[in-house]
């Protein structure tokens, strides 16, 4: 094989793994970092994964101040279960002899340019690339240690407040006695402010019961509205009609009373009236009469 080209699968023995690059700072070593590294893993059957890593110095000169040092991210590096090999130190820029001296295959990256440390804004894998031996990986959205440093200096008073709860001194943190003193305040605010809060959601959720009970009755109220009104009419009629037949048979009934008397009465005037005809008739007789009885 000429020096300088990509091997075949067929210059190679059939049990030597493809030796495959990926290099980076891997700060605050996430899942992000542990897909990209999956992903060259997985680029062939048969593979061994080396991971080299930029030192301190190299990295704060060229990409800024790291968070973990050198050593914690070899470490890092070393726990993760798709790597075979960590090399620290590694190259800003991947060179033929870099290359040579580690018997890398392919490297494997993130399609995006990185600048190399010329200044003239070339690409570190443009070498790699010129030869054919770049193999490209995805960057997983959503991650990055940036996007963590961001979270943090975001929310950079309540971490503050987090860690002197956890027995850091504000020496410690950077903090005057003025800020801390200031942090804790506006913490107890905010947790009387969200104490306010849930207690106006609980009266709020006892107002909509109230009110959906409401609505319900309301509900069956107009549902059942013919039915009440209707049996409601039924029964004031019927009690009408009870109390009716009452009245009419108590006039009734004194009428009779009345009628009873007036008829006594009546009898009474008629005996009356007898008597006195029979009266006429015997002193009323004919002169004649007692004439010829006194003959």
């Amino acid at each position: 094989m000429v020096e300088g080209e990509v091997g075949t699968e067929a210059d190679r023995a059939p049990d030597k793994p493809v030796r495959v690059y990926a290099d980076g700072i891997f700060d605050l070593f996430h899942f992000g970092h542990a897909r990209a590294l999956e992903q060259a893993k997985k680029l062939f059957p048969n593979s061994y994964l080396l991971v080299g890593c930029c030192n301190d110095e190299l990295t704060h000169k060229f990409k800024g101040k790291t968070v973990m040092t050198d050593k914690e991210r070899y470490e890092s590096l070393r726990h993760c279960r798709w790597v075979d090999e960590v090399i620290p130190d590694a190259p800003w820029v991947l060179t033929k002899e870099f290359l040579d001296k580690h018997q890398i295959d392919y490297v494997a990256h993130d399609s995006l340019p990185y600048a190399d440390a010329s200044g003239a804004g070339n690409d570190v894998y443009e070498y790699v690339k010129s030869i054919g031996k770049f193999k490209e990986t995805k960057r997983t959205e959503g991650i990055s240690t940036s996007d963590i440093i961001m979270r943090i200096v975001k929310d950079y008073n309540q971490y503050v407040l987090r860690n002197l709860d956890r027995g850091y001194t504000r020496k410690e943190l950077g903090v005057s006695y003025v800020k801390e003193k200031r942090l804790r305040v506006n913490r107890g605010l905010k947790k009387l402010h969200e104490k306010v809060k849930k207690q106006q959601e609980k009266v709020g959720e006892k107002i909509q019961v109230v009110a959906k009970t409401a609505r319900v009755r309301r509900n069956e109220w107009v549902e059942n509205a013919d039915r009440l009104v209707a049996g409601f009419l039924e029964m004031f009629e019927e009690r009408c009609h009870k109390m009716g037949t009452a009245i009419r048979d108590r006039i009734q009934e004194r009428l009779r009373g009345q009628h009873l008397i007036g008829f006594i009465y009546d009898r009474e005037d008629d005996e009356d009236e007898d008597e006195d005809d029979d009266d006429v008739y015997y002193y009323d007789s004919d002169p004649d009469d007692k004439d010829y009885h006194d003959d």
